[in-house]
């Protein structure tokens, strides 16, 4: 369980998704006794959620056994999809962990415009530095001055170092130099931000898979993790995103951001049966507190609607 303090603010960022799912239920199964059609009527409310249709149909079929045929509650129902719905996304609840293997251990972070990249790349860093290692920080962007000068302003908040270049500097000999430098300091994480870019746009695509090449060039391990960012708003397309960054770049983990300001929550559902990524962490917020390990347990009651297990 996360602390009480964090599944509360969990809880209200997920009530645009919950508020759908939760009135939904009630509309149900009030006095209603769990057959063919009610099965259909919620599977057809998940996939209005966002979990996608196979893992909608799924999760259905999970709670009508033992249950069908009788009558059921609303709240028994909401317990019920909490529990079905967290054993499915346990397995890939998986924290960032920074081996000492590889010094420095090399993340890149990737995802389309407006993903929140660059914010999460300076609150990995505060969490990082808070636990005592050496972080520097990569302005990979170059085509955006004011993504530079984000990530300099993190580089200034949480004591990072920052490595930049001028607007429209070639990435991949950015990404080449910081990581030579950041070998030379002994530094721990060597943070990589990159620009935005579409999945369908190719020629941004190739220059990702560049940055990727040069990397492995100096650390045949590197990088050591490529975490796409995606904005929970987006929904579905999410799905797309996840492909086509993997194919490019071989994604190994995920950190979903701004469940805050959206209905579509149930997209991590439909990621985790797609893909089975890690998840690293989930956004609520724009503090640095408010990116926090995923719960798949208080994420699923959070969505569902109901408070957390324990009742704090």
């Amino acid at each position: 369980m996360s602390d009480g303090g964090f599944f509360m603010r969990l809880r209200k960022g997920l009530s645009r998704s919950s508020s759908r799912m939760s009135d939904g239920i009630t509309g149900i199964f009030t006095k209603a006794r769990l057959d063919d059609e009610t099965l259909e009527e919620l599977e057809d409310l998940l996939i209005a959620s966002d979990l996608g249709v196979e893992t909608a149909a799924d999760v259905a079929v999970a709670l009508g056994e033992g249950r069908y045929d009788k009558e059921i509650a609303p709240d028994e129902v909401k317990d019920a999809l909490a529990r079905i719905i967290a054993e499915r996304l346990t397995p890939v609840a998986q924290p960032l962990e920074i081996g000492a293997a590889a010094k420095p251990h090399v993340i890149l972070m990737v995802g389309v415009n407006g993903s929140g990249k660059t914010t999460t790349i300076g609150k990995l860093a505060a969490q990082f530095i808070a636990d005592g290692k050496r972080v520097v920080l990569t302005a990979g962007d170059t085509f955006r001055a004011a993504a530079v000068e984000q990530l300099k302003v993190w580089g200034t908040r949480t004591g990072a170092g920052v490595i930049a270049r001028e607007t429209g500097a070639d990435a991949a000999g950015l990404a080449f130099d910081a990581l030579a430098r950041a070998q030379e300091d002994s530094t721990d994480v060597l943070l990589i931000d990159t620009a935005g870019r579409l999945q369908n746009r190719k020629e941004l695509m190739d220059e990702l898979a560049k940055i990727v090449r040069v990397l492995k060039k100096q650390d045949d391990t590197a990088p050591h993790s490529v975490i796409l960012v995606l904005d929970a708003a987006t929904g579905q397309n999410a799905l797309s995103q996840a492909r086509a960054f993997t194919e490019i770049a071989g994604i190994t983990g995920i950190i979903m951001t701004k469940l805050d300001g959206t209905a579509k929550g149930g997209i991590l559902v439909a990621l985790a049966a797609k893909f089975g990524l890690p998840i690293h962490a989930i956004g609520i917020g724009e503090g640095v507190e408010d990116l926090q390990p995923f719960i798949p347990a208080d994420f699923a009651r959070a969505l569902v609607g109901l408070d957390e297990e324990n009742g704090a």
